[in-house]
């Protein structure tokens, strides 16, 4: 049983630090792995991660480790938590030993050159795996904090999720499952992308209802690309779409939102990310969904628009008077539209 046995969380970030932390409240004895010693170190001398999780304590039953090895070889339950750019390099040295394991990723991020998600990523370097994905409305440091939160685990292998809602779930953590782990994880990825726009728009001084038909159009800008993909649109409805969505683009919290602020402020994209000092995965994501889109002939006015900000010298001015230009379409797509035409 999965009892007895450690959990792993491999990463040293904000959002692995409080899966490890919720963990340890829930009886469990973690394992939570990172590259950088010192960082270890710090964390075992002053139970604090003062990189990502600045004045949170963490539990006694939170072991920082190095030894990846070790690791993988002491637990059945791992939940991922590094960065999409890491994913691989850290992983696939040790492939043979990620065999039957349960591996659920926690990393809201699309691979570069091969447009996968990390969970695919997950089942192609081990192929043998279990996988699931969680994601949500997830702030890291409110989870730390013990704000009340839900999420969703997402995996078409049932047990997998029972077991994730049994080790996470917890009197301020609330864990749903859903069967559609496609739709679920490119909810996490895409909303990223349209945070930076929102917090872009805040920094400028635009109104309640600027921000409001923002996160309204993201909304079907991505659930139009994610159906075009395969998934299942009602996904969008919830946690892991519209959910996350909204607390992504209107928290200053959210490490996207705040690199846009920080762009609607006047900094450059490199002094924004600088001055956020970790990743935000958003970037990345943006690059890579504007070549995907337009592959596949998908209508995302934002992601272009936000893409002409950051690489091609526009404004969000001048991006948000092309959209209000924009040919007015039906308010929802999924809904039918005879009668309207």
């Amino acid at each position: 049983m999965t009892e007895q046995r450690p959990i792993a969380v491999l990463g040293g970030g904000s959002f692995g630090t409080a899966v490890a932390n919720l963990l340890a409240e829930n009886g469990h004895q973690v394992l939570q792995w990172m590259r950088d010693p010192e960082q270890a170190e710090a964390i075992r001398v002053n139970r604090e991660n003062p990189r990502y999780l600045k004045g949170i304590k963490i539990l006694p039953a939170v072991t920082p480790v190095t030894d990846l090895v070790a690791t993988l070889d002491a637990c059945d339950l791992c939940f991922v938590a590094l960065p999409s750019s890491a994913l691989r390099a850290v992983l696939v040295p040790h492939a043979d030993r990620l065999s039957g394991k349960m591996l659920v990723s926690l990393t809201k991020g699309i691979e570069a050159h091969t447009f996968k998600l990390m969970s695919e990523i997950l089942e192609e370097i081990a192929p043998q795996a279990r996988i699931g994905v969680l994601s949500g409305p997830n702030l890291a440091r409110e989870i730390a904090e013990h704000a009340l939160t839900a999420t969703v685990v997402a995996s078409e292998d049932e047990a997998l999720c029972g077991q994730v809602q049994t080790a996470l779930h917890g009197k301020t953590f609330r864990v749903y499952a859903s069967a559609d782990r496609f739709g679920v994880e490119l909810g996490g990825a895409l909303k990223n992308v349209y945070a930076i726009i929102a917090g872009m728009a805040v920094a400028l001084g635009m109104g309640e209802n600027t921000k409001s038909m923002l996160i309204t159009r993201a909304l079907a800008e991505m659930t139009r690309f994610a159906v075009n993909q395969g998934a299942n649109p009602m996904t969008f409805l919830g946690l892991a779409g519209v959910g996350d969505l909204i607390v992504t683009c209107s928290s200053p919290k959210s490490r996207n939102y705040q690199v846009g602020f920080a762009l609607g402020q006047g900094l450059s994209l490199e002094e924004a990310v600088t001055r956020l000092g970790e990743v935000a995965e958003g970037v990345n994501t943006l690059k890579v969904l504007k070549a995907k889109a337009q592959e596949v002939g998908v209508y995302m006015p934002l992601v272009a628009g936000l893409h002409a900000i950051l690489f091609e010298g526009r404004t969000l001015e001048q991006v948000i008077g092309l959209l209000m230009r924009g040919e007015p379409k039906t308010d929802v797509d999924f809904i039918s539209t005879s009668g309207f035409n």
